[in-house]
Formats: C-alpha cells, sequence, structure tokens
C-alpha cells in the first residue's frame, strides 16, 4: 500500500511500499520479516530508522513481555516489532506537518501521550492513563514506540511529532542513539530539583542509565559526584564521564565511604538505577536528611523498605519511568556543546540482520558491552558516502 496523498514525500528519499522488521512470536522468538511501510498522520512524521541502540528493557520485553503491553496483554505472537532506542531521517511528513523537514536527522523519545487524560494535560507523557490500550488504532493519540505499538528494529517507524529532537550534524548515528539514555538521566535530576549546581549527588549502578547520570550531574554542576558499582572498568569510564569519586561496593562499606567522601553528613540526592535488592535502604543512608530519591531501574523483586527511616529523615522518595518532560532536548544540547562523551558508553555495532547476534552480546555482556547499536545497511552506505 503506498503512501496516501495527503502525506509530503520528496524524491531524494523514496519510501517503499514494504519494509524488513523483526517481529516478536514466542518468548525469546525474532522473525525477519516483511511488514507495510506505516503511513503518519495528523502530526506525525514517518522516520527511516539508521541506528538502534539496545537497551536492557527491550530484553526484557523479547523474553518476558512486560513492560511492553500489545492490545492489553503480554506482546508475543502479535506482529509487534520491539526496539525504542532509535534515530534515523525525516522521510514523510503526516498532513499538516511544517515542524519538521524531509532530510533532517532526528532521534525520538519513547512516549507521546495522548494528550487528553489528566496526566498528559499536567506534562506527564510518560503516565499517560492510555498507556496500552490503543495498539492498532491509535486515534486516541497515545503511543509508546516499542512498548503498546511498533519499535525500531525496523526500517521506518511513525512518531508524533512531540517525540523527535534535532540531531545536531557533527554527531554519529551511534551517539545519537544515546540521548534517549542520557535523557533519562535528565528526567530523574529534573525530577529532584533540576537545579543541582554545588549539590551531593550519588549515582548508584553503573549501566548505561549511571553512567551517563554521573555525566549529567556533573554537567549540571553537582559537586561531589559519587558512583558507585560491582565494575571497576565501568567505574573508570564513569571517572572520565566526570564522576568525582568512585566506589567499588564488593570492596568496601558503601554507605560509610559516602558519608566519609561528604564530611558525616551524606549527599543531597541520590539516583539509584542498580535495582539491587537493599538499593533504596542503602541509598536512604547515604544521604542527608531532607534528601532525595530518584528511583530509575526496575528490581527483579519487591524488596523490603524501612519505610520509618524514610519518614523519620524526611526523605523523599520519586519514581520516573523513561525520558519524560522533554529531558532529552536538554540532554541532546549538552551532546551537542561536548559537555561529556556519551559515546563511551558504545562498545559494538552490528547490522540490522544481525540483530540476534547484537542481542546476545548485551544480554551476557560479550566483551564487556554496554550499549550494543544496530544499523540499518542505508546508513551504512550514506556513511560511507560521506567519508
Amino acid at each position: 500500500m503506498s503512501l496516501p496523498d495527503n502525506v509530503t514525500t520528496h524524491e531524494d528519499f523514496p519510501v517503499p511500499e514494504t519494509m524488513k522488521a523483526w517481529v516478536l512470536g514466542d518468548p525469546g522468538e525474532l522473525t525477519l520479516a516483511d511488514k507495510p511501510v506505516p503511513a503518519p498522520g495528523k502530526a506525525e512524521v514517518l522516520v527511516r530508522i539508521d541506528a538502534v541502540a539496545i537497551c536492557a528493557t527491550d530484553l526484557e520485553i523479547i523474553h518476558h513481555g512486560p513492560p511492553a503491553m500489545i492490545q492489553g496483554g503480554d506482546p508475543f505472537n502479535k506482529n509487534f516489532t520491539p526496539g525504542h532506542e532509535y534515530m534515523g531521517t525525516v522521510v514523510a511528513l503526516g498532513p499538516g506537518v511544517d515542524e519538521y523537514r524531509i532530510g533532517e536527522r532526528v532521534t525520538v523519545e519513547i512516549h507521546a501521550g495522548c494528550g487528553q487524560c489528566k496526566r498528559c494535560r499536567q506534562g506527564m507523557y510518560t503516565s499517560c492513563h492510555n498507556y496500552g490500550k490503543n495498539y492498532g488504532d491509535v486515534d486516541k493519540g497515545h503511543r509508546a514506540n516499542g512498548f503498546t505499538t511498533d519499535g525500531g528494529f525496523a526500517e521506518y517507524a511513525v512518531n508524533n511529532i512531540n517525540t523527535l529532537i534535532h540531531v545536531d550534524d557533527g554527531m554519529t548515528d551511534e551517539e545519537a542513539t544515546l540521548v534517549v539514555t542520557a535523557g533519562t538521566a535528565m528526567y530523574g535530576l529534573t525530577e529532584l530539583g533540576g537545579l543541582v549546581a554545588g549539590e551531593s549527588v550519588v549515582v548508584s549502578g553503573p549501566g548505561p542509565i549511571g553512567l551517563l547520570g554521573a555525566a549529567v550531574a556533573k554537567a549540571l554542576g553537582a559537586q561531589p559526584v559519587i558512583l558507585t558499582g560491582t565494575r571497576d572498568n565501568r567505574l573508570e569510564i564513569g571517572r572520565q564521564l566526570g564522576a568525582d569519586h568512585v566506589i567499588n561496593v564488593r570492596n568496601e562499606n558503601v554507605v560509610e565511604k559516602v558519608r566519609e567522601l561528604t564530611g558525616g553528613k551524606g549527599v543531597d540526592y541520590v539516583v539509584e538505577c542498580s535495582g539491587a535488592p537493599q538499593a533504596v535502604n542503602e541509598a536512604a543512608q547515604m544521604l542527608n536528611r531532607g534528601g532525595k530519591i530518584c528511583l530509575a531501574a526496575f528490581p527483579g523483586s519487591a524488596p523490603e523498605v524501612d519505610v520509618a527511616y524514610l519518614v523519620r529523615n524526611n526523605i523523599y522518595l520519586y519514581g520516573i519511568r523513561g525520558e519524560g518532560k522533554t529531558a532529552t532536548h536538554r540532554a541532546e544540547a549538552f551532546m551537542r556543546q561536548k559537555r561529556f562523551d556519551a559515546s563511551l558508553i558504545h562498545t559494538h555495532t552490528f547490522d540490522m540482520e544481525d540483530l540476534a547476534e547484537a542481542l546476545r552480546y548485551a544480554k551476557d555482556r560479550v566483551e564487556d558491552a554496554i550499549k550494543v547499536v544496530v544499523k540499518n545497511k542505508h546508513a551504512a552506505a550514506r556513511q560511507m558516502a560521506a567519508e
């Protein structure tokens, strides 16, 4: 099926009728299949996907289902394409779209709220009340690409204009896929208060969000920034990204060390990215009274939390989901200004057709993989032509 007449295209960016896309069958089963190229509607554009970073949540979705929700349930055997941390090129404009031009490079946020529910009207589109209710019928407006609608392990995807962020020409495709990860870290710090210059911050867990959390905190002027984790090589990357101190929790008592580094007072903020069983309680004990904790990880089980300690010490607890409140725009600005080098966490690149191997590298941390990126062949061809 060709695109409707009210969709704007350009001869320099021809759009085929079908595309290759990875489709999820049973748990862990992905198949490369032909799908129709989706048509953008009002306030939407068609993005030619150039590169996609693999997120730990993609692995959860592919193997277990949640937090993806398709037609009110698990995403298996519903012709669903996962993948959400992608960037690409605008190749078609929906009716009335003039905010973007064909040929522009963009990276994307995951969530586009319905714009009608209470949370969306508060600017909390990542908490849209219509989450997961409109797969295959997007008239309600909500999208969470790779979660409730088709995602980025494909050649093309439709995105709402509110989810798009311009990518600087000096930024590689691989680096552009990391804007959303940096945006998630930025969102966490935004919810904790935003203005953290001169404030002390602990970031726990040197995964992609934690590493860029340390980078964003330092770029915002936090002092000191303390990164905790279990892998010395990742902690060293954290130093390169701006952490003032790193603590290997296998070698030192993390609470005692944080308090030692802060003159016994504890820190102002903790961004918890590890999901470890005792993470919340340890975060609380690292804080000074009246401090704040942001939870940015999905624990594997329901941990016990010492609520009385939180209450006695007037500690604030925040949870975030994804990259909300347009934090990706601010993160991209920092990356554009070279305030930190996000590419330090990019470790491997594969062709899209080798997605299974790329997922294995990400899942098993082969060669200590951190961020694994898959690219469509047209992106590689464009890069070679530019060189």
